[in-house]
């Protein structure tokens, strides 16, 4: 069941009788700029290609579990 273009009428008549025209109309603008910087987040991710950023080791270290081996280990 749908509500009728009444009950939608009275839901509406009764939030701005509780709220105030003011208050709903800020509620509205702070949505709006939610959403516009929503968006324009997601334009600047899409923007910028995925780099991988590499990583030097200083000494013995453990990544994901593994042994990484530096250059000096590699040599002896």
């Amino acid at each position: 069941m749908f509500p009728g273009w009444m009950q939608i009428a009275l839901v509406a008549l009764l939030v701005l009788l509780l709220f105030g025209r003011g208050k709903i109309s800020g509620l509205m603008g702070d949505v709006a700029k939610g959403i516009t910087s929503f968006k324009k987040g997601l334009k600047e991710g899409l923007d910028e290609p995925e780099q991988e950023e590499t990583k030097t080791v200083a000494d013995r270290r453990t990544i994901d579990g593994e042994i990484v081996k530096t250059k000096e280990e590699t040599k002896s």
